[in-house]
């Protein structure tokens, strides 16, 4: 069965200009699948309303008559209608509590719930994410505070003030560009000597990871060990216009509690209660930290409010930036508060009053941790997201979702990230139903 498709214009956040389709795969659908699509009238959608009709969508101020409706982010608890299939990112599979009531919504409203986070392969491996576009704006962001943070102590002509947050950039290209004569401006004049080592440290090496290290690879650039990071301090009459690089992997964030034992991976994702921090020993080696690591609360915390304060008891520290693309509140980096928005996107945490501030002034470490990183490359990020959702659209459209939910005929990705069928919590996800409140 051919089923209306429904786009949504996204309100979660004002900045919020991504879409699930572009205009381009609107059209490959129209044209070459026959899928009739109405996408709902956005004034601040990266791609105009004219540039969806053009393609040969119906652009309409409601999408009410769509039984599939696609979105981005989570939508508003009283958009839901009865029966309805929806496709987003839900943020429900750690049982998160802000998100509870619009699941139990749904399940009221006996709805469909796919989720873009739950589409893999059938080694676990996500198919369809933004991962990679946070991680590009999160390093341009974070290289951005460098440079507004080092003027506001005094250093007033450091390279990094030619570089914008990543959204005042027309495209990913000339953001590349910009930091790229930046690495050029560094490599010929060199930096101060008082900020070397300069050096950048990604948790993490995952898709969010890749994508902040491709924007660091635009500078002069070496990669080191963490070993080597700890004996860069000893070294004498460093390169002025080189920055270093290290990747840090669960083995060296990590370590078990008991000293008689080795880290195993597989034993630390199963038991991660039998290890503890490993990390501290690096992050007074770092300028930046890059956090693009997944966690939750049941491994080791990467940087904890105590040790900040240990850390400022000595006086200033070297690191100036963190650039918190996981931005889990009060998780990894235990004093990222909140995820900031992308028109105020940092702030100052002091560690002796435990107290952020707004902004780059102040004592303390700045933290950029804008919850929606991949929005401010709005076009590039929804284009390579789409190329990779677009050839599930029309079995999603043709699939007959009344039917037994083992009987539903979907790609298997599609099927696993099921999260609901017609408003009950399929196989997978039936342990949700613990953080639910009736």
């Amino acid at each position: 069965m051919n089923a209306t498709i429904g786009i949504r214009h996204e309100d979660k956040y004002a900045m919020e200009r991504r879409t699930p389709l572009t205009p381009a795969h609107v059209k490959n659908l129209i044209n070459n699948h026959q899928l009739d699509i109405v996408v709902e009238s956005s004034s601040k959608r990266i791609f105009t309303d004219k540039e969806y009709l053009t393609a040969g969508a119906r652009v309409q101020e409601s999408i009410s008559e769509c039984p599939v409706i696609m979105g981005v982010k989570e939508m508003p608890v009283d958009f839901f209608e009865k029966n309805k299939t929806y496709i987003f990112f839900s943020h429900v599979i750690k049982g998160q509590p802000y998100n509870m009531p619009m699941l139990r919504k749904m399940m009221d409203l006996g709805c469909n719930l796919i989720d873009y986070e739950k589409i893999v392969d059938d080694q676990n491996k996500r198919l369809i994410f933004f991962g990679k576009f946070a991680g590009l704006a999160g390093m341009i962001n974070s290289l951005w505070s460098l440079g507004q943070r080092l003027q506001e102590q005094g250093y007033t002509n450091n390279p990094f003030l030619r570089i914008s947050q990543a959204y005042h950039y027309s495209s990913l290209e000339e953001a590349k560009n910009e930091i790229s004569e930046v690495g050029r401006e560094i490599a010929e004049k060199g930096l101060p000597k008082e900020l070397l080592p300069l050096t950048i440290g990604f948790t993490g090496y995952g898709n969010v990871s890749v994508g902040a290290q491709e924007i660091a690879a635009l500078l002069p650039i070496k990669e080191i060990s963490p070993q080597k990071l700890l004996e860069l301090k000893d070294r004498k009459n460093l390169p002025s216009n080189i920055l270093y690089k290290v990747v840090f992997k669960e083995s060296h964030i990590s370590k078990p509690t008991d000293p008689r034992h080795t880290f195993q991976l597989q034993d630390y994702y199963n038991h991660p209660e039998k290890y503890e921090n490993n990390f501290e020993q690096y992050i007074p080696h770092l300028t930046i930290l890059m956090n693009c690591m997944y966690w939750d609360d049941r491994y080791p915390r990467l940087f904890t409010k105590d040790f900040a304060e240990k850390l400022y008891s000595n006086g200033e520290p070297k690191i100036k930036v963190i650039g918190d693309v996981t931005c889990d509140p009060d998780g990894s980096i235990e004093f990222t508060h909140k995820g900031t928005e992308i028109e105020d996107p940092v702030f100052v945490y002091n560690p002796k009053t435990r107290k952020p501030t707004m902004g780059f002034k102040g004592e303390g470490i700045l933290v950029m941790a804008v919850d929606i990183l991949p929005s401010e490359l709005p076009r590039d990020s929804s284009q390579a997201f789409g190329d990779a959702l677009v050839k599930f659209i029309k079995p999603i459209a043709e699939a007959d979702l009344n039917a037994e939910f083992s009987n539903i005929q979907l790609p298997a990705p599609i099927k696993k990230a099921m999260i609901l069928h017609k408003g009950q919590l399929t196989p997978d996800y039936t342990y949700i139903q613990q953080y639910i409140k009736e």
